[in-house]
Protein backbone atom coordinates (compact mmCIF):
# COMPACT_ATOMS: atom_id res chain seq x y z
CA UNK A 1 0.00 0.00 0.00
CA UNK A 2 1.42 3.39 -1.00
CA UNK A 3 2.29 5.76 1.82
CA UNK A 4 0.15 8.91 1.95
CA UNK A 5 1.90 12.05 0.71
CA UNK A 6 3.00 14.20 3.62
CA UNK A 7 1.51 17.67 3.30
CA UNK A 8 2.90 21.01 4.47
CA UNK A 9 1.91 22.51 7.80
CA UNK A 10 1.27 26.21 8.40
CA UNK A 11 4.88 26.89 9.45
CA UNK A 12 6.43 25.52 6.26
CA UNK A 13 3.88 27.19 4.01
CA UNK A 14 4.52 30.52 5.76
CA UNK A 15 8.25 30.26 5.05
CA UNK A 16 7.64 29.33 1.41
CA UNK A 17 5.22 32.24 1.02
CA UNK A 18 7.74 34.76 2.41
CA UNK A 19 10.54 33.43 0.19
CA UNK A 20 8.30 33.55 -2.90
CA UNK A 21 7.93 37.30 -2.47
CA UNK A 22 11.54 38.04 -1.56
CA UNK A 23 13.16 37.82 -4.95
CA UNK A 24 15.01 40.54 -6.80
CA UNK A 25 12.41 43.30 -6.37
CA UNK A 26 14.11 44.85 -3.35
CA UNK A 27 17.69 45.30 -4.46
CA UNK A 28 17.44 48.75 -6.10
CA UNK A 29 14.60 50.08 -3.95
CA UNK A 30 16.72 51.82 -1.28
CA UNK A 31 18.05 54.18 -3.97
CA UNK A 32 14.52 54.90 -5.22
CA UNK A 33 13.21 55.49 -1.71
CA UNK A 34 16.13 57.78 -0.86
CA UNK A 35 15.00 60.11 -3.65
CA UNK A 36 11.76 60.62 -1.74
CA UNK A 37 13.20 60.68 1.78
CA UNK A 38 12.59 58.66 4.90
CA UNK A 39 8.94 59.77 4.74
CA UNK A 40 8.68 56.78 2.39
CA UNK A 41 8.28 54.60 5.49
CA UNK A 42 4.63 55.71 5.47
CA UNK A 43 4.29 54.19 2.01
CA UNK A 44 5.69 50.92 3.36
CA UNK A 45 3.02 50.88 6.08
CA UNK A 46 0.17 51.60 3.64
CA UNK A 47 1.47 49.05 1.14
CA UNK A 48 1.93 46.39 3.82
CA UNK A 49 -1.71 46.84 4.83
CA UNK A 50 -2.81 46.74 1.18
CA UNK A 51 -0.63 43.72 0.36
CA UNK A 52 -1.95 41.86 3.41
CA UNK A 53 -5.54 42.48 2.26
CA UNK A 54 -4.66 41.29 -1.24
CA UNK A 55 -2.92 38.19 0.13
CA UNK A 56 -5.88 37.30 2.34
CA UNK A 57 -8.39 37.77 -0.49
CA UNK A 58 -6.27 35.63 -2.82
CA UNK A 59 -6.08 32.98 -0.14
CA UNK A 60 -9.88 32.92 0.08
CA UNK A 61 -10.19 32.73 -3.70
CA UNK A 62 -7.59 29.98 -3.98
CA UNK A 63 -9.29 27.95 -1.28
CA UNK A 64 -12.78 27.97 -2.78
CA UNK A 65 -12.30 28.39 -6.53
CA UNK A 66 -13.20 25.45 -8.77
CA UNK A 67 -12.04 27.20 -11.93
CA UNK A 68 -8.43 26.22 -11.27
CA UNK A 69 -5.72 28.19 -9.51
CA UNK A 70 -4.73 31.57 -10.79
CA UNK A 71 -6.20 35.04 -11.07
CA UNK A 72 -7.80 34.36 -14.46
CA UNK A 73 -9.89 31.57 -12.98
CA UNK A 74 -10.98 33.82 -10.11
CA UNK A 75 -11.93 36.69 -12.44
CA UNK A 76 -14.02 34.36 -14.62
CA UNK A 77 -16.62 33.98 -11.86
CA UNK A 78 -17.75 37.59 -12.38
CA UNK A 79 -16.31 38.65 -15.73
CA UNK A 80 -16.68 35.42 -17.75
CA UNK A 81 -14.19 34.52 -20.51
CA UNK A 82 -13.26 38.11 -21.32
CA UNK A 83 -12.29 38.72 -17.68
CA UNK A 84 -10.17 35.58 -17.66
CA UNK A 85 -8.44 36.70 -20.84
CA UNK A 86 -7.79 40.28 -19.67
CA UNK A 87 -6.47 39.05 -16.33
CA UNK A 88 -3.99 36.67 -17.96
CA UNK A 89 -3.10 39.19 -20.68
CA UNK A 90 -2.28 42.09 -18.33
CA UNK A 91 -0.49 39.77 -15.90
CA UNK A 92 1.61 38.45 -18.79
CA UNK A 93 2.46 41.99 -19.93
CA UNK A 94 3.38 42.97 -16.37
CA UNK A 95 5.79 40.04 -16.06
CA UNK A 96 7.39 40.83 -19.42
CA UNK A 97 8.05 44.41 -18.27
CA UNK A 98 9.11 43.37 -14.77
CA UNK A 99 11.80 41.08 -16.13
CA UNK A 100 13.34 43.93 -18.09
CA UNK A 101 13.50 45.87 -14.80
CA UNK A 102 15.14 42.87 -13.11
CA UNK A 103 17.69 42.73 -15.94
CA UNK A 104 18.40 46.43 -15.37
CA UNK A 105 19.05 45.64 -11.70
CA UNK A 106 21.47 42.86 -12.73
CA UNK A 107 23.33 45.35 -14.94
CA UNK A 108 23.42 47.94 -12.14
CA UNK A 109 24.90 45.59 -9.57
CA UNK A 110 27.13 43.93 -12.17
CA UNK A 111 28.63 47.25 -13.29
CA UNK A 112 29.27 48.13 -9.65
CA UNK A 113 30.93 44.76 -9.07
CA UNK A 114 33.20 45.31 -12.08
CA UNK A 115 33.81 49.00 -11.26
CA UNK A 116 32.35 50.07 -14.62
CA UNK A 117 30.23 53.16 -15.29
CA UNK A 118 27.81 52.56 -18.16
CA UNK A 119 26.18 55.25 -20.29
CA UNK A 120 22.54 54.92 -21.45
CA UNK A 121 23.02 52.95 -24.68
CA UNK A 122 25.64 50.54 -23.28
CA UNK A 123 23.24 49.99 -20.36
CA UNK A 124 20.47 49.06 -22.80
CA UNK A 125 22.78 46.73 -24.74
CA UNK A 126 23.97 45.07 -21.51
CA UNK A 127 20.35 44.66 -20.38
CA UNK A 128 19.46 42.93 -23.64
CA UNK A 129 22.49 40.65 -23.35
CA UNK A 130 21.46 39.63 -19.82
CA UNK A 131 17.90 38.90 -20.98
CA UNK A 132 19.04 36.70 -23.86
CA UNK A 133 21.51 34.82 -21.65
CA UNK A 134 18.79 34.08 -19.08
CA UNK A 135 16.45 32.95 -21.85
CA UNK A 136 19.03 30.69 -23.51
CA UNK A 137 19.80 28.94 -20.22
CA UNK A 138 16.11 28.02 -19.93
CA UNK A 139 16.29 25.84 -23.04
CA UNK A 140 17.42 23.00 -20.74
CA UNK A 141 13.90 22.54 -19.38
CA UNK A 142 12.02 23.16 -16.11
CA UNK A 143 14.10 20.91 -13.85
CA UNK A 144 17.28 22.93 -14.38
CA UNK A 145 15.38 26.19 -13.90
CA UNK A 146 13.82 25.09 -10.61
CA UNK A 147 17.07 23.75 -9.14
CA UNK A 148 19.04 26.91 -9.88
CA UNK A 149 16.42 29.44 -8.73
CA UNK A 150 15.88 27.59 -5.43
CA UNK A 151 19.53 28.23 -4.55
CA UNK A 152 20.12 31.73 -5.94
CA UNK A 153 17.22 33.36 -4.03
CA UNK A 154 19.33 33.15 -0.86
CA UNK A 155 21.72 35.70 -2.35
CA UNK A 156 19.10 38.34 -1.55
CA UNK A 157 17.56 36.86 1.59
CA UNK A 158 20.82 36.43 3.53
CA UNK A 159 21.97 40.07 3.13
CA UNK A 160 18.49 41.33 4.06
CA UNK A 161 18.36 39.21 7.22
CA UNK A 162 21.94 40.14 8.15
CA UNK A 163 21.27 43.84 7.70
CA UNK A 164 18.13 43.64 9.86
CA UNK A 165 20.13 41.93 12.62
CA UNK A 166 23.31 44.03 12.70
CA UNK A 167 22.26 47.25 10.96
CA UNK A 168 20.95 48.77 14.19
CA UNK A 169 24.51 49.07 15.53
CA UNK A 170 25.39 51.45 12.69
CA UNK A 171 22.08 53.34 12.56
CA UNK A 172 22.07 57.10 13.14
CA UNK A 173 18.70 58.53 14.27
CA UNK A 174 19.93 62.03 13.38
CA UNK A 175 20.87 61.02 9.82
CA UNK A 176 17.51 59.28 9.42
CA UNK A 177 15.44 62.22 10.72
CA UNK A 178 17.39 64.78 8.68
CA UNK A 179 16.40 62.93 5.50
CA UNK A 180 12.70 62.78 6.42
CA UNK A 181 11.28 65.07 3.73
CA UNK A 182 14.08 66.77 1.76
CA UNK A 183 11.76 67.91 -1.03
CA UNK A 184 9.07 69.27 1.34
CA UNK A 185 6.33 67.09 -0.11
CA UNK A 186 2.81 67.19 1.25
CA UNK A 187 1.75 64.03 3.06
CA UNK A 188 -0.29 62.79 0.08
CA UNK A 189 2.50 63.58 -2.40
CA UNK A 190 5.08 61.88 -0.18
CA UNK A 191 2.93 58.76 0.04
CA UNK A 192 2.14 58.69 -3.67
CA UNK A 193 5.76 59.22 -4.69
CA UNK A 194 6.78 55.84 -3.29
CA UNK A 195 3.62 53.69 -3.25
CA UNK A 196 4.44 52.09 -6.61
CA UNK A 197 8.02 51.48 -5.47
CA UNK A 198 6.94 49.66 -2.31
CA UNK A 199 4.21 47.65 -4.06
CA UNK A 200 6.84 46.43 -6.56
CA UNK A 201 8.52 44.52 -3.74
CA UNK A 202 5.33 42.56 -3.02
CA UNK A 203 4.47 41.64 -6.60
CA UNK A 204 4.14 37.89 -6.79
CA UNK A 205 2.16 37.61 -3.56
CA UNK A 206 -0.67 36.05 -5.58
CA UNK A 207 1.57 33.08 -6.46
CA UNK A 208 1.81 32.18 -2.79
CA UNK A 209 -1.75 30.82 -2.92
CA UNK A 210 -0.92 28.15 -5.49
CA UNK A 211 -0.12 25.48 -2.87
CA UNK A 212 -3.69 24.84 -1.72
CA UNK A 213 -3.62 21.16 -2.65
CA UNK A 214 -0.31 20.51 -0.90
CA UNK A 215 -1.17 21.68 2.62
CA UNK A 216 -3.05 20.32 5.59
CA UNK A 217 -6.49 21.87 6.22
CA UNK A 218 -6.10 24.48 3.43
CA UNK A 219 -9.21 26.50 4.33
CA UNK A 220 -7.54 27.43 7.61
CA UNK A 221 -3.84 27.01 6.85
CA UNK A 222 -3.56 28.94 3.57
CA UNK A 223 -5.00 32.28 4.80
CA UNK A 224 -2.86 32.18 7.96
CA UNK A 225 0.32 31.27 6.08
CA UNK A 226 -0.21 33.81 3.30
CA UNK A 227 -0.84 36.66 5.72
CA UNK A 228 2.02 35.66 8.02
CA UNK A 229 4.39 35.23 5.06
CA UNK A 230 3.44 38.66 3.73
CA UNK A 231 4.08 40.23 7.13
CA UNK A 232 7.48 38.50 7.45
CA UNK A 233 8.49 39.83 4.03
CA UNK A 234 7.23 43.28 5.06
CA UNK A 235 9.33 43.28 8.24
CA UNK A 236 12.48 42.40 6.29
CA UNK A 237 11.69 44.91 3.55
CA UNK A 238 10.94 47.79 5.91
CA UNK A 239 13.73 46.92 8.32
CA UNK A 240 16.44 46.73 5.65
CA UNK A 241 15.45 49.77 3.59
CA UNK A 242 14.87 52.04 6.57
CA UNK A 243 18.10 50.99 8.29
CA UNK A 244 20.04 51.81 5.12
CA UNK A 245 18.62 55.34 5.13
CA UNK A 246 19.90 55.81 8.67
CA UNK A 247 23.38 54.54 7.78
CA UNK A 248 24.11 56.10 4.37
CA UNK A 249 23.41 59.80 3.58
CA UNK A 250 20.40 60.20 1.31
CA UNK A 251 22.24 62.02 -1.47
CA UNK A 252 24.84 59.28 -1.68
CA UNK A 253 22.27 56.49 -1.48
CA UNK A 254 20.01 58.02 -4.14
CA UNK A 255 22.82 57.90 -6.72
CA UNK A 256 23.95 54.33 -5.98
CA UNK A 257 23.51 51.51 -8.50
CA UNK A 258 24.14 48.91 -5.76
CA UNK A 259 22.75 50.27 -2.45
CA UNK A 260 23.10 47.04 -0.49
CA UNK A 261 26.73 46.71 -1.51
CA UNK A 262 27.25 50.32 -0.45
CA UNK A 263 25.83 49.82 3.04
CA UNK A 264 27.77 46.60 3.70
CA UNK A 265 30.98 48.30 2.59
CA UNK A 266 30.22 51.12 5.03
CA UNK A 267 29.41 48.78 7.93
CA UNK A 268 32.32 46.41 7.41
CA UNK A 269 34.79 46.96 4.57
CA UNK A 270 35.07 47.19 0.80
CA UNK A 271 35.60 43.44 0.40
CA UNK A 272 32.41 42.54 2.27
CA UNK A 273 30.54 45.08 0.16
CA UNK A 274 31.85 43.45 -3.01
CA UNK A 275 30.85 39.99 -1.78
CA UNK A 276 27.30 41.22 -1.13
CA UNK A 277 27.17 42.83 -4.57
CA UNK A 278 28.33 39.56 -6.12
CA UNK A 279 25.72 37.58 -4.17
CA UNK A 280 22.98 39.91 -5.35
CA UNK A 281 24.12 39.76 -8.97
CA UNK A 282 23.86 35.96 -8.83
CA UNK A 283 20.53 36.03 -6.99
CA UNK A 284 19.01 38.65 -9.26
CA UNK A 285 20.10 36.77 -12.37
CA UNK A 286 18.70 33.55 -10.88
CA UNK A 287 15.38 35.31 -10.33
CA UNK A 288 15.41 36.61 -13.91
CA UNK A 289 16.30 33.14 -15.16
CA UNK A 290 13.35 31.61 -13.30
CA UNK A 291 10.85 34.31 -14.25
CA UNK A 292 11.72 34.11 -17.96
CA UNK A 293 10.65 30.48 -17.89
CA UNK A 294 7.56 31.31 -15.81
CA UNK A 295 6.40 33.94 -18.32
CA UNK A 296 6.70 31.46 -21.18
CA UNK A 297 4.74 28.90 -19.13
CA UNK A 298 2.00 31.47 -18.44
CA UNK A 299 1.78 32.13 -22.19
CA UNK A 300 1.78 28.39 -22.99
CA UNK A 301 -1.03 27.72 -20.53
CA UNK A 302 -3.07 30.60 -21.92
CA UNK A 303 -2.48 29.37 -25.48
CA UNK A 304 -3.67 25.88 -24.50
CA UNK A 305 -6.90 27.46 -23.21
CA UNK A 306 -7.33 29.39 -26.45
CA UNK A 307 -6.50 32.83 -25.06
CA UNK A 308 -3.08 33.31 -26.70
CA UNK A 309 -1.72 32.41 -30.18
CA UNK A 310 -0.80 28.75 -30.69
CA UNK A 311 2.88 29.45 -31.27
CA UNK A 312 3.33 29.75 -27.49
CA UNK A 313 2.38 26.05 -27.16
CA UNK A 314 5.39 24.73 -29.05
CA UNK A 315 7.69 22.74 -26.76
CA UNK A 316 11.19 21.35 -27.12
CA UNK A 317 11.99 17.70 -26.43
CA UNK A 318 13.30 18.80 -23.00
CA UNK A 319 9.95 20.36 -22.09
CA UNK A 320 10.96 24.00 -22.59
CA UNK A 321 8.59 26.43 -24.36
CA UNK A 322 11.45 27.61 -26.59
CA UNK A 323 9.38 29.49 -29.19
CA UNK A 324 7.53 31.38 -26.47
CA UNK A 325 10.80 32.27 -24.75
CA UNK A 326 12.23 33.60 -28.01
CA UNK A 327 9.15 35.70 -28.80
CA UNK A 328 9.00 37.11 -25.28
CA UNK A 329 12.70 38.00 -25.23
CA UNK A 330 12.27 39.69 -28.60
CA UNK A 331 9.57 41.96 -27.13
CA UNK A 332 11.77 42.66 -24.11
CA UNK A 333 14.62 43.64 -26.42
CA UNK A 334 12.42 46.27 -28.08
CA UNK A 335 11.25 47.50 -24.67
CA UNK A 336 14.85 47.82 -23.45
CA UNK A 337 15.74 50.11 -26.34
CA UNK A 338 12.45 52.05 -26.10
CA UNK A 339 13.09 52.95 -22.43
CA UNK A 340 16.67 54.22 -22.73
CA UNK A 341 17.12 56.80 -19.94
CA UNK A 342 19.90 59.17 -18.82
CA UNK A 343 20.59 57.05 -15.73
CA UNK A 344 20.16 53.40 -14.87
CA UNK A 345 17.95 54.31 -11.90
CA UNK A 346 15.52 56.36 -14.00
CA UNK A 347 15.24 53.49 -16.51
CA UNK A 348 14.48 51.10 -13.64
CA UNK A 349 11.82 53.48 -12.27
CA UNK A 350 10.03 53.79 -15.64
CA UNK A 351 9.86 50.02 -16.00
CA UNK A 352 8.83 49.57 -12.36
CA UNK A 353 5.87 51.95 -12.71
CA UNK A 354 4.71 50.28 -15.94
CA UNK A 355 4.96 46.83 -14.40
CA UNK A 356 3.04 47.82 -11.29
CA UNK A 357 0.33 49.55 -13.33
CA UNK A 358 -0.33 46.51 -15.53
CA UNK A 359 -0.07 44.09 -12.58
CA UNK A 360 -2.74 45.95 -10.62
CA UNK A 361 -5.34 45.30 -13.37
CA UNK A 362 -5.54 41.53 -12.68
CA UNK A 363 -5.61 42.33 -8.95
CA UNK A 364 -8.70 44.50 -9.50
CA UNK A 365 -10.42 41.91 -11.68
CA UNK A 366 -9.77 39.16 -9.12
CA UNK A 367 -10.89 41.24 -6.13
CA UNK A 368 -14.09 42.32 -7.86
CA UNK A 369 -14.94 38.67 -8.57
CA UNK A 370 -14.62 37.43 -4.99
CA UNK A 371 -18.26 38.18 -4.14
CA UNK A 372 -19.50 36.12 -7.10
CA UNK A 373 -16.95 33.37 -6.41
CA UNK A 374 -18.01 32.92 -2.80
CA UNK A 375 -21.71 33.08 -3.69
CA UNK A 376 -21.45 30.47 -6.45
CA UNK A 377 -19.29 28.17 -4.31
CA UNK A 378 -21.70 28.55 -1.36
CA UNK A 379 -19.14 29.83 1.13
CA UNK A 380 -20.68 30.26 4.61
CA UNK A 381 -22.10 33.76 5.01
CA UNK A 382 -19.85 34.82 7.90
CA UNK A 383 -16.68 33.80 6.09
CA UNK A 384 -17.91 35.29 2.82
CA UNK A 385 -18.68 38.65 4.46
CA UNK A 386 -15.20 38.82 5.96
CA UNK A 387 -13.59 38.01 2.61
CA UNK A 388 -15.72 40.55 0.76
CA UNK A 389 -14.79 43.34 3.18
CA UNK A 390 -11.08 42.56 2.83
CA UNK A 391 -11.45 42.41 -0.97
CA UNK A 392 -13.08 45.86 -0.92
CA UNK A 393 -10.16 47.27 1.08
CA UNK A 394 -7.72 45.60 -1.33
CA UNK A 395 -9.60 47.16 -4.26
CA UNK A 396 -9.38 50.64 -2.74
CA UNK A 397 -5.65 50.19 -2.22
CA UNK A 398 -5.19 48.88 -5.78
CA UNK A 399 -6.98 51.92 -7.23
CA UNK A 400 -4.74 54.20 -5.19
CA UNK A 401 -1.69 52.29 -6.41
CA UNK A 402 -2.83 52.87 -10.00
CA UNK A 403 -3.06 56.60 -9.32
CA UNK A 404 0.37 56.59 -7.67
CA UNK A 405 2.13 55.09 -10.71
CA UNK A 406 1.79 58.48 -12.42
CA UNK A 407 0.53 59.89 -15.70
CA UNK A 408 3.11 58.26 -17.97
CA UNK A 409 2.62 54.74 -16.61
CA UNK A 410 -1.16 55.17 -16.67
CA UNK A 411 -1.08 56.36 -20.28
CA UNK A 412 1.14 53.59 -21.67
CA UNK A 413 -0.37 50.95 -19.41
CA UNK A 414 -3.84 52.06 -20.48
CA UNK A 415 -2.91 51.79 -24.16
CA UNK A 416 -1.55 48.28 -23.61
CA UNK A 417 -4.69 47.29 -21.67
CA UNK A 418 -7.05 48.63 -24.32
CA UNK A 419 -5.03 46.83 -26.98
CA UNK A 420 -5.85 43.65 -25.09
CA UNK A 421 -9.55 44.10 -25.83
CA UNK A 422 -8.71 44.26 -29.52
CA UNK A 423 -6.64 41.09 -29.24
CA UNK A 424 -9.48 39.38 -27.40
CA UNK A 425 -11.77 40.07 -30.35
CA UNK A 426 -9.43 38.12 -32.61
CA UNK A 427 -9.20 35.25 -30.12
CA UNK A 428 -12.97 34.81 -29.53
CA UNK A 429 -13.48 32.43 -32.50
CA UNK A 430 -10.72 30.20 -31.19
CA UNK A 431 -12.27 30.17 -27.72
CA UNK A 432 -15.52 28.92 -29.25
CA UNK A 433 -13.62 26.17 -31.06
CA UNK A 434 -11.93 25.21 -27.79
CA UNK A 435 -15.32 24.87 -26.07
CA UNK A 436 -16.58 22.70 -28.93
CA UNK A 437 -13.49 20.51 -28.63
CA UNK A 438 -14.08 20.11 -24.91
CA UNK A 439 -17.68 19.00 -25.58
CA UNK A 440 -16.95 16.65 -28.53
CA UNK A 441 -13.22 16.35 -29.28
CA UNK A 442 -13.63 13.47 -31.70
CA UNK A 443 -15.91 15.62 -33.91
CA UNK A 444 -14.19 18.95 -33.52
CA UNK A 445 -10.66 17.79 -34.29
CA UNK A 446 -11.24 15.05 -36.89
CA UNK A 447 -9.38 12.55 -34.81
CA UNK A 448 -6.51 14.92 -33.87
CA UNK A 449 -5.74 15.45 -30.19
CA UNK A 450 -7.28 18.54 -28.60
CA UNK A 451 -5.13 21.50 -27.56
CA UNK A 452 -4.60 20.37 -23.94
CA UNK A 453 -3.73 16.85 -25.16
CA UNK A 454 -1.17 18.22 -27.60
CA UNK A 455 0.49 20.05 -24.73
CA UNK A 456 0.72 16.81 -22.75
CA UNK A 457 2.15 14.93 -25.74
CA UNK A 458 4.72 17.67 -26.39
CA UNK A 459 5.73 17.74 -22.74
Amino acid sequence: MAKPVKKMDVKRLTIITAINMMGSGIILLPANLAKVGTISVLSWLVTTAGATCLAYAFARAGTYSNHGAGMGGYAEYAHKKSGNFMTNYTYFISLVIANVAIAVAVVGYGSNFLNITLKPWPTAIATVAVLWLASALNFGGPRRTGNISAITVWGVILPLVTLCIVGGFFFSPHLYSSAWNPHHYTLLHGLSASIAVTLWAFLGLESACANTGAVENPKKTVPIAVMAGTLIAAVLYIGSTELIQGIIPGSQLANSTAPFGLVFAHMFNHTVGKVVVGMMVISCFGSLFSWQFTIAEVARSCAADGYFPRLFMRMSRLGAPVVGILVITGFQTLLSFMTVSPTLDSKFTVLLDLSVMTNVIPYLLSMSALVALQTIEKVPRVLARRGNIVALLATIYSLYALYATGDTAMMWGGIVTFAGWGLYGFMVPRLRISREQAAAPELATNGQPSAPDRVKIAA
